[in-house]
């Protein structure tokens, strides 16, 4: 494969036919299911509560889970797009590695995969570390502010499964069923690490690409955080292709070897019905 800044579908679905392949996909996989994209043209402003800010005062989390309950009642409902079931049924993936927090690869059936940022469908405790289903505390938090769904129900929806929203000083925040300490969304906000166990299974299947001849296939990210950018700089610099599906420019468009601007459920529809399972080396 020759470098290029762009290429055709036909080239891109050609070089991918029968090679194997590590997958890292990015909110704009997840924008057919009506979940907002970051950086994609139309993309509303994204002002995400850092994890300093979300753990510096009351006042703070509650307004951060205020809007986050109005947004799960959307984000929380959506289901797997053509893109998503695409990947799933597509051979060969040694690994999808997903910036996305909303479950839906998994509820695809995608296997093997890494949610780097974690599940927005689980909560962690920060006090005790408890573990607990989001639909649980989403439970919890009707019941302790009745009619706020239904009051606030036109609020904007923000990517990052929130809304705009000023109006959160009433709202009530419940604290831990174990211990009564403060709940977070298990998801990592920027200003947290990814947990290194998750980034060392993703650079060793990133690796192991040099040895098998396969290729890192980039879809609906604009690679503008590290915590997924990491993995095209190890690629490129091992010799590994890198293929980038997205609309608009990249930040790692100068380590692409095609780079090709289409939707992502077309292309990803399009690659399960060309791919041919390689052999194993």
């Amino acid at each position: 494969m020759t470098t290029a800044a762009s290429t055709s579908l036909t080239t891109t679905l050609a070089a991918l036919a029968d090679r194997r392949l590590v997958v890292l996909t990015g909110a704009g996989v997840s924008t057919d299911s009506g979940i907002p994209d970051y950086r994609g043209p139309g993309a509303p402003d994204r002002r995400p509560m850092t994890f300093q800010e979300f753990v510096s005062s009351p006042a703070a989390q509650q307004r951060y889970w205020a809007r986050s309950h109005l947004g799960y009642q959307r984000i929380g409902h959506a289901t797997p797009n053509a893109g998503h079931r695409a990947l799933a049924a597509t051979p060969a993936i040694d690994l999808l590695i997903t910036q996305n927090v909303d479950g839906l690869h998994e509820a695809s059936g995608q296997q093997p995969m890494v949610a780097l940022h974690g599940r927005v469908s689980d909560v962690v405790c920060l006090d005790c570390r408890a573990s607990s289903p989001r639909a649980r505390l989403q439970d919890r938090l009707t019941a302790a502010n009745p009619d706020f769904l239904t009051i606030h129900a036109a609020a904007p929806a923000r990517p990052d499964g929130d809304v705009e929203l000023a109006a959160t000083a009433s709202f009530v925040v419940p604290g831990c069923e174990a211990c009564g300490g403060r709940l977070k969304p298990d998801v990592v906000f920027f200003g947290e690490n990814v947990p290194r166990g998750r980034v060392q299974r993703c650079l060793e299947a990133v690796d192991a690409l040099a040895t098998n001849g396969g290729a890192l296939l980039v879809v609906g990210s604009s690679l503008t955080v590290m915590s997924g950018l990491r993995f095209v700089k190890r690629a490129a610099a091992a010799g590994v292709d890198v293929v980038i599906v997205n609309r608009g420019a990249t930040r790692g468009d100068a380590a692409a070897t095609l780079r090709l601007g289409a939707g992502c459920s077309e292309f990803l529809t399009l690659l399960a019905a060309h791919r041919r399972a390689p052999a194993r080396v």
